[in-house]
């Protein structure tokens, strides 16, 4: 609880409380938030289709594997119950 909270429980000052939905304020953080927006660099084509080749190729083989592994377990589970 804040200070102000408390200060108006015990009836020492009044409890202004602002709306986080006004008008201006909304205006102010889109403005705020396009400000940052120009502020970013970003990779060029060549660089984003490299990384998008890359992660694909690792997710491919990370699902080779993780499925070769669960092949594997289910055989050996298989053949222990068996």
């Amino acid at each position: 609880m804040s200070k102000a909270e408390i200060e108006a429980k015990k009836g020492g000052g009044d409890l202004k409380v602002r709306s986080p939905f006004h008008p201006f304020r909304i205006k102010q953080f889109l403005q705020e938030v396009y400000a940052e927006f120009r502020k970013i660099v970003w990779p060029a084509k060549k660089t984003t289709a490299g990384l998008t080749g890359f992660v694909i190729l690792l997710v491919v083989i990370i699902s080779l594997y993780l499925g070769s592994v669960d092949l594997l377990l289910g055989k050996l589970v298989a053949t222990v119950l068996n």
